[in-house]
């Protein structure tokens, strides 16, 4: 499997879950919700790498992915929709 695709899977996997832990209904389409999940493991990383939790080169653990990927589902629907 490429890192491309084991990127797409993982990324789908974390979005899907933030989506499930986020209480309320969510209005952003399964193609955001994979960007959102892995986004949500890079800013992991970055955030566990700053607090010396990861070592440069090691990825963020599945939990924390998750973790990152609710926070940037919490900040999107502050920032972007309306109610």
């Amino acid at each position: 499997m490429t890192s491309v695709a084991y990127m797409l899977l993982i990324g789908f996997i974390v979005g899907a879950l933030a989506r499930f832990f986020y209480p309320g209904r969510q209005s952003m389409s399964w193609i955001w919700t994979i960007v959102l999940g892995i986004a949500g493991a890079l800013v992991a990383g970055w955030g566990g790498r700053a607090l010396g939790l990861y070592a440069e080169g090691q990825p963020a653990s599945f939990v924390s992915s998750v973790l990152g990927a609710l926070v940037l589902l919490f900040i999107y629907n502050r920032m972007v929709v309306r109610k």
